[in-house]
C-alpha cells in the first residue's frame, strides 16, 4: 500500500497550490490535502476543486483543527504550529507551496543566511517567537527543501536561495490551466479584487472607498472581497451604486476563469495579479495593478514595507 503525503493547507491559494504540487509529482503517487478547520473560504475552495475532478492520487480531507503528526508540504512557513511541528518531526523533505507575498519573503530570508528567523515581515515578535522562528530556520537547513511557486523570482534571489541548498521549482498552474472553466464570468466589463490592506490598517478606508466610488460613477464593477476584508467594509461597497458584490469564497484563480476577452481585472498590490496574468491573458483579458497614491498610506506603512507591498512583481 502507496503512504499518503500530506498537505496542510490554511489558505485557498495554499490548497490551489498543493493540488498543482501533487499534479507536478512533487507529493508522490498519492498524497491527502487536509484544511485547517473553521475557515469559510476553504470549504468554497475545496468544492469548488472536488467539481473539477482532481488528479489521480490525490484527496482532500475532511477539515482538521489539528495538523497531523507527519506533513509533508505546507503553505504558511511563518506559522509558528508549523514550525513547532517541524521541529518535533525527523529531518526530512519538506514542500513549501505558495502562500502569497509571504513566500518572497521567506526567500529573501533563506537566501540572507542560516541564522536568519523565520518571522513575518510585519511581526513585531517576543524572545521566544523569534527563538522558534530561528530553530526552524536551523531544521529547514537540515532538511531536503523544496519551495513550489508561480511568483517570478529574480535571478539574483533565485542563486542565492539555491546556494542555501533549497530547491526552487516553478510552476504556471498547468492543471488549473487544462480544466474548462466551471462557471461564466460577471458581466461587467471591469473586476476589482479586494484588499486586506484597509483592515491591515495600511491603507485610509476612506480614500479606498472614494476610489471605487468613482471607478463604479464610470462603469460597473464587479467586485471580489479579499478572504480578510473587514465584513463591515464589504457591507459598504454593497451599499455603493453601480458596484455588485461576489461573495465567492474561493480564490480569483478559480473563480474569474470564465472572464472573456475585452474584460479587465484591477487590483491594488497582490501576487494574484501574477496568477492572474498566467491564467486570464491567454483568454484576452487584462490584469491591471494599481498604483498606490502615498497618500492613501497611514503611518503604520512605513516606507521599507511600502516598498514590500509594491515590489510585488506583476
Amino acid at each position: 500500500m502507496v503512504e499518503q503525503a500530506s498537505a496542510w493547507v490554511e489558505s485557498p491559494l495554499q490548497m490551489l497550490c498543493a493540488v498543482e504540487a501533487h499534479h507536478a509529482g512533487l507529493l508522490g503517487p498519492a498524497s491527502v490535502v487536509i484544511p485547517r478547520a473553521g475557515l469559510r473560504p476553504l470549504r468554497a475552495t475545496r468544492r469548488e476543486l472536488e467539481s473539477l475532478g482532481l488528479p489521480e492520487g490525490l484527496t482532500v480531507a475532511e477539515p482538521r483543527e489539528r495538523m497531523p503528526r507527519r506533513v509533508q508540504a505546507v503553505g504558511d512557513a511563518f506559522s509558528g504550529r508549523v514550525q513547532l511541528r517541524w521541529l518535533l518531526s525527523s529531518p526530512g523533505r519538506i514542500v513549501i507551496v505558495d502562500d502569497g507575498r509571504a513566500t518572497l519573503n521567506l526567500l529573501e530570508l533563506l537566501a540572507e543566511g542560516r541564522f536568519r528567523p523565520l518571522l513575518r515581515a510585519r511581526a513585531e515578535p517576543s524572545p521566544t517567537r523569534t527563538a522558534l522562528g530561528l530553530a526552524a530556520a536551523l531544521r529547514l537547513r537540515m532538511s531536503e527543501v523544496s519551495i513550489f511557486t508561480a511568483l517570478p523570482v529574480g535571478d539574483a534571489l533565485e542563486r542565492a536561495v539555491r546556494q542555501a541548498g533549497v530547491q526552487l521549482v516553478r510552476h504556471d498552474f498547468p492543471w488549473l490551466r487544462a480544466q474548462p472553466p466551471s462557471a461564466e464570468g460577471p458581466a461587467e466589463r471591469t473586476v476589482v479584487l479586494g484588499t486586506s490592506l484597509v483592515r491591515n490598517g495600511l491603507v485610509h478606508r476612506d480614500h479606498y472607498l472614494r476610489w471605487l466610488s468613482d471607478l463604479a460613477a464610470r462603469e460597473p464593477l464587479a467586485y471580489y472581497p479579499h478572504r480578510r476584508e473587514d465584513p463591515t467594509d464589504v457591507a459598504l461597497i454593497r451599499e455603493r451604486p453601480g458596484i455588485t458584490v461576489h461573495d465567492a469564497g474561493a480564490p480569483a484563480e478559480l473563480t474569474l476563469r470564465g472572464l472573456d476577452a475585452g474584460q479587465r481585472v484591477l487590483s491594488l498590490p497582490s501576487t494574484a495579479i501574477t496568477s492572474l496574468r498566467v491564467l486570464l491573458s491567454p483568454r484576452g483579458v487584462a490584469v491591471e495593478p494599481v498604483h498606490v497614491p502615498d497618500d492613501w498610506w497611514t503611518s503604520r506603512a512605513a516606507p521599507a514595507l511600502r516598498s514590500h507591498l509594491t515590489g510585488v512583481p506583476g
